[in-house]
């Protein structure tokens, strides 16, 4: 009789082998294989066993979270450092869309093509005002028709899409990004102003082909241009009696969406910003020379020999986003929309913009929300971004929460 260990099961297991002399060696070997095979089944169940048990997890503090988006914050300690190094930024900013460049600002000579009432519930009225002095902007112009008091007013802003900004009043295209309809229903008056290259003014080379205005303007930027134009449309706003000049806002969607933070950087009128679906950045982009084109529409014409070098400009957008705090900014984007690394770094980019409004003591005004719906805006962030601007652009007793009586 031999006897042996079974590996694995941490006990001895007998294994009965029959000596029969010589007549017996067939059965000694057989009862060997046998043997050595229930142990290595045994070996092979018990790792199998010790490989679906959980691993042991162990408690632990919270990891600071680095990433290459602190350099926002970099020997910013308190409120005064922060004042000194947003106008740091703000120069730079301004130096990016080339503001210098910009034409004198002409008298607005506003006038009004077209009146149509809505629902019986807003007037839509079609304007034209001058941006320079030998072109005029046309824009629609919502006012709801029961106002108790000085409403909100908000610029909304369109993306490239061919209807331009009868789609964001709602008489064509997507529905769901029909802006001015929207936030006229909920008490807002607000102005959809034609983008430059599209509507009234398509150039002969296409809706949002830039050609033309480079060469009009060789020193400026197609985004000096548009905040620029839309800080007018804010002027605009605020020549009708029934909005409240503090109560201004700007939300966007695509083209529109990075247009809404332009102008809220650049227009310290804007006390609350909503961006949906804006571009990516300039780090962390393996497209970023879509910033600079050489053709179509074309955002920095200047900044093209650097990018092709692999340098960035002196800001990016997580510091031109921060130009708004401590004023409401709410970034709404997808994880599926562009490249899926850009857009994870999004996220990363967002929290440090949050780390400057809780230095600022303002954390409460700033927001995003991160979906996989992709370029759109689906029904929830619709409520969300109506939700948001209501809760920084109206009185506290529209959205406070209320119990039944007993």
């Amino acid at each position: 009789m031999a006897r042996g260990k079974c590996p694995g099961l941490g006990h001895i297991a007998t294994c009965h082998m029959l000596d029969v002399g010589n007549g017996g060696d067939a059965m000694t070997r057989i009862m060997g294989v046998l043997f050595w095979g229930a142990a290595w089944l045994c070996l092979a169940t018990t790792g199998q066993a010790e490989s679906n048990s959980p691993p042991v997890r162990y408690r632990s503090d919270p990891p600071v979270i680095h990433s290459s988006w602190d350099d926002l914050l970099e020997g910013v300690q308190t409120g005064e450092d922060w004042a000194r190094h947003r106008e740091v930024l703000r120069q730079r900013y301004l130096e990016l869309i080339r503001d210098p460049y910009k034409p004198q600002k002409p008298p607005l000579d506003l006038q009004v093509h077209e009146t149509v009432e809505v629902d019986g519930v807003y007037r839509r009225l079609y304007i034209s005002y001058q941006v320079e002095a030998d072109e005029r902007a046309h824009a629609y112009l919502g006012i709801p028709l029961r106002i108790a008091d000085r409403a909100p007013g908000m610029v909304a802003l369109h993306g490239t899409t061919p209807d331009g900004t009868r789609q964001t009043a709602g008489l064509s295209g997507d529905a769901t990004k029909a802006f001015l309809d929207q936030l006229c229903r909920r008490g807002y008056v607000t102005i959809a102003p034609e983008h430059f290259v599209s509507g009234e003014r398509i150039p002969p080379e296409g809706p949002y082909d830039t050609t033309r205005f480079h060469q009009m303007h060789p020193d400026w930027t197609a985004v000096g241009k548009f905040t620029y134009e839309h800080s007018i449309a804010v002027d605009v706003l605020l020549t009708r009696p029934e909005v409240n000049p503090d109560r201004i806002g700007v939300m966007g969607h695509s083209l529109g969406g990075h247009g809404a933070f332009f102008l809220a950087a650049y227009d310290q009128r804007i006390q609350a910003c909503v961006s949906n679906c804006a571009a990516a950045f300039f780090r962390h982009n393996p497209e970023v020379e879509h910033w600079s084109r050489d053709h179509w529409y074309v955002y920095f014409k200047h900044i093209r020999p650097g990018l092709l070098r692999g340098e960035l400009p002196p800001i990016d957008m997580h510091e031109i986003m921060a130009l708004i705090a401590p004023r409401a900014f709410l970034d709404v984007s997808a994880l599926n929309d562009g490249n899926p690394l850009t857009q994870r770094q999004r996220v990363l980019m967002l929290l440090k913009i949050a780390d400057v409004y809780e230095l600022l003591g303002a954390p409460q005004n700033f927001a995003f929300f991160v979906h996989g719906q992709g370029h759109g805006a689906p029904h929830e962030t619709r409520e969300l971004i109506c939700g948001f601007l209501d809760a920084h652009l109206k009185p506290p007793e529209a959205t406070e929460a209320r119990l039944l009586p007993e």
